[in-house]
């Protein structure tokens, strides 16, 4: 069972940790969720689903409108507790993925300014030589937004913008959600069938 910290932020790009995080619990990862206050503002734009500054709340509302499977997997976390397990290397999960990732929380990272959970818990990450998995939601970028993503690419953090594939001729917008959820499970070197692998496609004729 792999132990993945996965983080919200107020990003556009919700449906894409939703479906991430029902997928973590499908292929029975341990998820330790924090979402931000602006992640819970942008959750209820994009989906329209209520969540709290309350973790049992979010919790509940998260297995209820997803329904969740492998429900006593999942552990939510406020965004101020620092006596949640992934903010000490003592208790460092084995990857983190930030799902979608604001362009602040990313800066905060690159900087090694740790001053909320998901920043701490990425912090941690980074200085126990694990996995961390950026889903950075902005467009255009700026020299600033590049220079940090460079900075972070530099120390083997993996930055995986959600650029769709035409070449799965998706036909909904949750194919394309699945198949960028597809990549981040490939980097999390967990097996699955939302994206198929290249050569597997059927080749066009004429």
């Amino acid at each position: 069972m792999k132990n993945i910290t996965l983080g919200i932020t107020g990003a556009t790009g919700i449906p894409l940790a939703f479906t991430l995080l029902k997928q973590l619990l499908e292929l029975n990862s341990q998820v330790h969720l924090v979402i931000t206050s602006a992640g819970i503002i942008t959750a209820n734009q994009e989906t329209g689903i209520s969540l709290s500054a309350n973790p049992n709340t979010t919790r509940n509302s998260l297995i209820k409108h997803l329904n969740l499977i492998n429900c006593d997997n999942l552990y939510v976390y406020t965004n101020n507790d620092w006596y949640a397990p992934m903010a000490s290397g003592t208790n460092v999960s084995d990857a983190m993925v930030i799902c979608p990732c604001s362009m602040a929380s990313l800066g905060k990272i690159a900087s090694g300014i740790g001053d909320d959970l998901l920043c701490r818990a990425a912090d941690v990450i980074l200085k126990e030589r694990k996995n961390l998995i950026l889903v950075p939601r902005e467009t255009p970028l700026s020299a600033i937004h590049l220079a940090n993503m460079q900075k972070l690419a530099a120390l083997q953090v993996c930055i995986l913008p959600p650029m769709p594939a035409f070449y799965t001729h998706p036909k909904s917008v949750q194919d394309i959600v699945d198949f960028i959820v597809g990549r981040i499970l490939d980097q999390l070197g967990l097996t699955n069938s939302l994206v198929k692998p290249w050569g597997c496609q059927e080749r066009a004729v004429g």
